[in-house]
């Protein structure tokens, strides 16, 4: 008799949760609350909506989050696969149309004959073999379930999201196209730029640092973690008058064309669509009240007649203290049938989530056939994640994102490119030798990585 897996939660971890336990034979209930029960930040209804940016990280093997792309397409990632389907022009980083990607991922899991798709909220912790993969906007029902069942308080931390503005809407003979150092392909940049002078820096700094912002809540304002996940650019500006110039809007690697000089500053706007009609505001998350956004937002040179598509927002996420509760199984320590994924555990960032949802959905399936749930090598970037999240200190316990300082150190002290190539190369090396010795599938060429 087949077995059946609840997920509960369609965003990137349930979405590819429900893929793997599903591929490795399971029958799969997939449950996601919207579109009955919406949250502050969801658009749709779709599985996988992209809530902040459309940008998944680098693609490039050798940096850290392009080096867990690499490994998550050899496991045969879902979220991946539809991302290489979807995708936008980004330089060296993987950005997607989002509605493209979020439709085709939404068409895959319902077509897939051992999935489905339930459109209900689920309000407690199910007493059969699950994923909880509820995501940063876990309901208040299920929140109370989870509290109930560890008996111990959930942490919380805040995200915000950039604004998107309608490309025709930006003045392209103020802002330019070009990528960081371009050296003069014939094919015009991927990003657009709008420069600043130190005056116009200036005014757009004060504009920024005093606009009128979304009041908090008390309990808000006492979260000492507050905004540490995702910055809003004005909270962000509050750090110095130069933090921006040095931070989202630093201008190195760009000369403007009509001066032939590097910038004092620059706002970047990168690709949102397939089409190319929406661009995002690059950095630039914020709480703002939306009328104060549009006025200090068409401060930047090239916006000053932009129209907005959406303006950015703040929304609640929630995460459970995983060094306390998980294993590196992601199993519940107190209920091995019992898993979690995605930015509930404390992972950041789009490809972490949906990696932990992997690795989740991998585990339900071996569990549930009698085999053991995979722990993956330290030396591997997702193995490396789920030990962090899972071994680090209980009392100080922050979200964490793919990043080469949470792998084990390598020998010898390589110079930063030949560290990331060596880091990537030792990662695909036992990520290979681990697939083989316990029977994993993985299908990465021998080849990449090096």
């Amino acid at each position: 008799m087949t077995q059946e897996l609840i997920v509960v939660g369609g965003g990137l971890a349930g979405s590819e949760a429900a893929w793997q336990a599903a591929e490795l034979g399971l029958d799969v209930r997939l449950y996601e609350m919207r579109p009955g029960q919406t949250t502050p930040a969801h658009e749709t209804a779709w599985l996988a909506e992209l809530v902040c940016s459309n940008s998944l990280g680098s693609d490039l093997p050798h940096k850290a989050s392009g080096l867990l792309k690499t490994e998550l397409r050899g496991l045969g990632s879902l979220i991946l696969a539809c991302a290489g389907e979807t995708a936008v022009p980004a330089g060296s980083s993987l950005a997607v149309d989002r509605e493209a990607f979020a439709r085709l991922v939404s068409e895959r899991v319902a077509a897939h004959p051992r999935i489905s798709l339930v459109h209900e909220e689920v309000t407690a912790i199910p007493d059969a073999p699950a994923i909880i993969a509820s995501g940063p906007l876990t309901s208040p029902a299920l929140t109370r379930s989870l509290t109930g069942l560890t008996g111990q308080e959930y942490l919380y931390f805040y995200d915000a999201v950039s604004p998107i503005v309608h490309a025709e809407s930006i003045d392209l003979s103020v802002a330019f196209r070009q990528s960081r150092y371009d050296r003069g392909e014939q094919e015009e940049g991927d990003y657009i730029n709008c420069p600043m002078t130190r005056e116009e820096y200036d005014a757009f700094y004060e504009a920024l640092t005093t606009a009128e912002r979304i009041a908090l809540k008390q309990f808000e304002r006492e979260d000492p973690h507050f905004f540490e996940g995702c910055m809003p650019v004005e909270v962000l500006a509050e750090r110095g008058r130069e933090a921006l110039a040095y931070g989202p809007m630093r201008p190195v690697g760009l000369t403007d064309p009509r001066t032939g000089r590097r910038p004092y500053a620059v706002v970047q706007l990168r690709q949102d669509n397939l089409i190319g009609s929406l661009y995002n505001i690059v950095g630039f998350q914020t709480n703002l009240k939306w009328g104060d956004q549009k006025r200090v937002l068409r401060l930047i040179p090239g916006l000053e007649g932009a129209e907005f598509a959406r303006y950015g927002m703040m929304h609640r996420n929630t995460y459970v203290n995983a060094p306390a509760m998980l294993q590196p199984t992601l199993q519940y320590r107190n209920r091995a049938d019992l898993f979690f994924a995605g930015q509930i555990v404390g992972v950041e960032g789009y490809v972490g989530n949906a990696g932990t949802g992997l690795l989740a959905g991998v585990n339900a399936a071996r569990l549930l056939s009698g085999r053991h749930p995979l722990i993956l090598p330290p030396t591997t970037m997702l193995g490396a994640l789920c030990h962090y999240v899972t071994h680090t200190a209980v009392r100080d316990f922050q979200p964490m994102k793919a990043n080469f300082g949470i792998l084990p150190p390598l020998a010898g002290k390589p110079g930063k490119e030949e560290r990331g190539r060596q880091y990537a190369e030792r990662a695909l090396t036992a990520l290979r030798r681990f697939a083989r010795e316990h029977g994993v599938r993985y299908a990465l060429p021998q080849e990449q990585g090096s």
